[in-house]
């Protein structure tokens, strides 16, 4: 029996949990040594990963792969690196399809930051291999590519080589690449090769830019996170993930970004929703106040409207999706699992049902289905929008 059964849902984040060390081979070999120094990914192997493969070659273990579906996170779930194992995870599940995300790569590695341009670019292509290789054993898993924007050059080339590679989304940080903004005239080229291709641009957590160190030292002991170390989000930390999406969204609708491409669609995807109401009337008020800049006149609509049309985010299982959508409109909220991370709890389903119970069965299939749909445009395939036994009942 899958997870789902009786309707159409489309999950909007995933993850494959790769074992360190993954992206080497697909690297390309000039740059190995060079990334190795520069990440010190060789330190992360350690006994840990050998043991997670051994877990999964043990068929004891592997009997109770449909029990533990949700039960079993980060790599111990089905499929959380072995791509033959996610077809299976995916019929027991249920969902019609899902987007994949990396883990390990999500800030690709810090190599902007650094400055390390060419090292990032390289990344960036390795990252769409892996992801891509990762996702061809079934059509339902649809791989993001990540395309880094501070070098505007090759933004579209590197694009470009992900949508032919086969990636059904392409991921840009929300952060702001070093030296210029992401409305910079001079990426106009990357998304007009977005749009055309009928592709969305995507935003995930861990693009962003992160709390200053400085907030954590308050004479205090230190705070772990819900992990039980020190490295990941804690309830401080969280308050920053909206922080670089909303300036960058202000950015692309002020600047005229999603007017000169009326067809590319965005997607905030595990940053959270509660901000977005808030972001909307903001930007509202921004134009009422500033009305006389010649940018603001140019707008095609209000900055809100602007949104609903070209924008959809995912709502955090433990926030009120109900007043986000009464708030912001029933087209911008997807459905995620965040499988197979412990983060997406161990039933999503349940708990967004639950935060939908006062909705209309329109809205809830918007929320499941039709805004997700919107977002990808052909990079989801028409034969996929349906379970095709719901169809042909």
């Amino acid at each position: 029996m899958a997870y789902v059964e009786g309707q159409t849902i489309h999950d909007a984040d995933s993850h494959v949990m790769e074992l360190p060390g993954t992206i080497d081979g697909y690297l390309d070999p000039g740059f190995r040594e060079r990334f190795s120094q520069k990440t010190q990914e060789a330190k992360y192997v350690t006994d840990w990963a050998r043991k997670a493969r051994d877990l999964h070659d043990d068929p004891e273990f592997r009997a109770g792969d449909e029990a533990n579906l949700l039960l079993r996170k980060n790599y111990q779930a089905l499929g959380a690196f072995r791509n033959q194992d996610r077809p299976k995870a995916l019929d027991l599940l249920g969902f019609a399809s899902q987007l994949v995300f990396t883990t390990a790569a999500l800030g690709n590695y810090g190599l902007e930051e650094a400055g390390e341009v060419d090292l990032a670019v390289e990344a960036a292509r390795a990252h769409n291999r892996m992801m891509t290789d990762y996702c061809s054993v079934d059509r339902r898993l649809l791989a993001t590519g990540y395309v880094p924007l501070l070098d505007m050059a090759r933004a579209p080339e590197i694009a470009r080589e992900a949508i032919a590679m086969g990636c059904k989304g392409l991921i840009i940080p929300s952060r702001h690449p070093p030296g210029h903004s992401p409305s910079h005239v001079g990426l106009d080229p990357l998304w007009a090769l977005v749009q055309d291709a009928g592709l969305p641009i995507l935003f995930h957590v861990g693009g962003e830019e992160k709390m200053h160190r400085d907030y954590f030292n308050n004479g205090l002991p230190q705070v772990l996170d819900f992990h039980g170390g020190a490295e990941n989000f804690t309830s401080l930390s969280f308050m920053t993930i909206p922080v670089s999406i909303w300036q960058t969204l202000s950015a692309l609708v002020i600047d005229g970004v999603f007017d000169r491409f009326p067809d590319l669609k965005f997607g905030a995807i595990e940053l959270g929703a509660s901000w977005l109401p808030s972001l909307m009337k903001f930007l509202d008020s921004g134009v009422a106040a500033f009305g006389k800049e010649e940018r603001l006149q140019k707008l095609s609509a209000r900055p809100s409207e602007i949104i609903r049309r070209q924008f959809r985010v995912t709502p955090y299982p433990h926030e009120d999706t109900a007043w986000i959508i009464a708030n912001a409109g029933e087209e911008v909220c997807l459905f995620s699992s965040d499988f197979p991370h412990v983060e997406g709890g161990r039933n999503p389903l349940k708990r967004f049902n639950d935060a939908l119970a006062g909705c209309s069965e329109p809205t809830r299939r918007r929320f499941y289905r039709d805004n997700f749909i919107d977002l990808m445009g052909a990079g989801l395939d028409p034969a996929l929008r349906d379970i095709p036994g719901l169809v042909a009942a």
